[in-house]
């Protein structure tokens, strides 16, 4: 599926039903272990293909949290078991006495708008099955944190069906720079390995990530991982080349050795989906004027690395389907582990810019724990954010980092999962740890101008 042009709106691309489709009432289904005794659970799949899962506390608080779910997987069909899944995942928010709905989105594959869609969607089924909740709020988690952030300046308007979001180690750079630092670890990881692809292998530049009729699965790419750097193994059993490898990709790239091989399989497989299924073979990445540094030969490693120059009509298309505008007028709150591995902290400083940019920065606040995961942090943590957020929304009385911290023992009592909470923390630039792309344009007003100049050209977007 490539990516759509002119002839259709851009509302429509991102609702088109997938072939085949046909939606299901919610059907009474197991919860989770633990809301057995608690909650009452639904299944089904909406009119777009989206499979879904819903749950009810016994003791509703009349408020429905709407997830987005991370990754993106791939695929082209959605995956029942994502949304249950996540539901196991995030039970803590049904716990508080929080309705939760989750989408497992119509297809795997990148899509942020069509995820939003997706998310959105479910919102209304849900309302339309068990009545308007008193408050919704959307939860975000990952790449479902760029969803979610979506779906707020899509819909959540001053008037619209939104009072709040809760962002957590999000990712908020948008996909035109947030994958920048995978972009130059495609790359530099090539120019130490040479075996992605290998000299006796057909040839593609590497922006694509992966040619597109490859059979290379992830147990493959995990091999020649291990191949050229011995990751997997102790530091003591590997080669002098195999380590001095590793040694020069984590220092020129910045990833933590614990991540390199999801980050890396992400620079392959979903490079592949974006490039291959979503834009129909276009380049949107670039590392043209990059300078390279930490490695023990940086003239060398900047002499031979591949360079290559986006296409600014991909650029276009992937900015105006993933980047943020800071259009927000309802409350935020983010909460963002500082040591985590996979979308590093420094997203929060560009969101924090792209809402200053748009001089919309008083929705926003903030939180930081000292934790050092990426998918699960402290269950008493979420639920002290929904908590602030809630009282936010239906008080106006704006929480700081500080209060949010001294409000999670509360919590911690119940759960006893800790509060690691940094209310002094301010995480540096983006440019800081992702290097940038020479003659990038001041984000947020280049977004803002780029929203409402793309919002009038029909058929711009990521095809669902």
């Amino acid at each position: 599926m490539g990516l759509c042009l002119a002839g259709a709106a851009v509302g429509a691309l991102t609702q088109a039903p997938a072939v085949g489709a046909e939606g299901t009432e919610p059907a009474p289904a197991a919860c989770p272990a633990g809301l057995a005794d608690k909650a009452t659970c639904y299944t089904g799949r909406d009119d777009n293909g989206a499979h879904y899962a819903i749950a009810i506390p016994d003791d509703w608080n009349r408020s429905l949290v709407v997830h987005a779910h991370g990754g993106p997987d791939l695929g082209e069909v959605s995956d029942p078991e994502r949304s249950t899944g996540d539901l196991e995942r995030w039970q803590v928010v049904v716990d508080q006495g929080y309705a939760w709905a989750g989408s497992s989105y119509r297809r795997g594959g990148y899509g942020t708008r069509m995820a939003a869609a997706d998310t959105e969607n479910l919102r209304r089924l849900f309302t339309e099955e068990f009545g308007r909740p008193q408050r919704t709020y959307v939860h975000g988690q990952s790449w479902g944190g760029n969803v979610a952030a979506k779906v707020v300046e899509a819909y959540g308007g001053p008037s619209g069906p939104y009072d709040g979001a809760l962002l957590t180690n999000g990712v908020l750079g948008g996909g035109s720079r947030g994958y920048d630092h995978r972009v130059d670890l495609r790359v530099v990881y090539q120019y130490y390995c040479r075996n992605l692809p290998r000299p006796d292998e057909p040839q593609y530049p590497l922006w694509q990530g992966l040619r597109a009729t490859s059979t290379l699965t992830t147990a493959g790419l995990r091999a020649r991982l291990q191949e050229c750097t011995g990751y997997a193994s102790p530091a003591e059993e590997r080669t002098a080349p195999q380590q001095r490898n590793l040694d020069d990709i984590l220092a020129v790239t910045g990833i933590p050795e614990r991540t390199l091989e999801s980050h890396l399989r992400f620079s392959v497989f979903t490079f592949r989906d974006i490039v291959h299924e979503r834009l129909g073979g276009r380049n949107p990445f670039t590392n043209e004027g990059v300078r390279y540094t930490g490695s023990h030969d940086d003239q060398a490693l900047n002499a031979g690395v591949e360079r290559f120059t986006a296409d600014p009509t991909a650029v276009r298309d992937l900015s105006y389907d993933s980047d943020l505008t800071g259009k927000v007028s309802i409350p935020v709150l983010t909460l963002h582990a500082v040591d985590d591995p996979t979308a590093f902290v420094e997203h929060e400083a560009a969101y924090r810019d792209t809402l200053e940019g748009a001089h919309r920065d008083r929705h926003l606040v903030q939180t930081f724990t000292r934790e050092h995961e990426h998918s699960a942090l402290s269950d008493a943590e979420y639920a002290t954010s929904l908590a602030a957020l809630d009282r936010w929304a239906r008080t106006g009385d704006r929480p700081t980092p500080r209060s949010v911290a001294a409000s999670c023992a509360a919590f911690d009592r119940t759960y006893g999962t800790g509060c690691f909470y940094e209310p002094g923390y301010r995480p540096s630039s983006y440019a800081s740890r992702v290097r940038p792309r020479p003659g990038g344009t001041d984000w947020p007003a280049m977004t803002a101008v780029q929203e409402r100049s793309w919002s009038r050209v029909e058929g711009v977007g990521i095809a669902p």
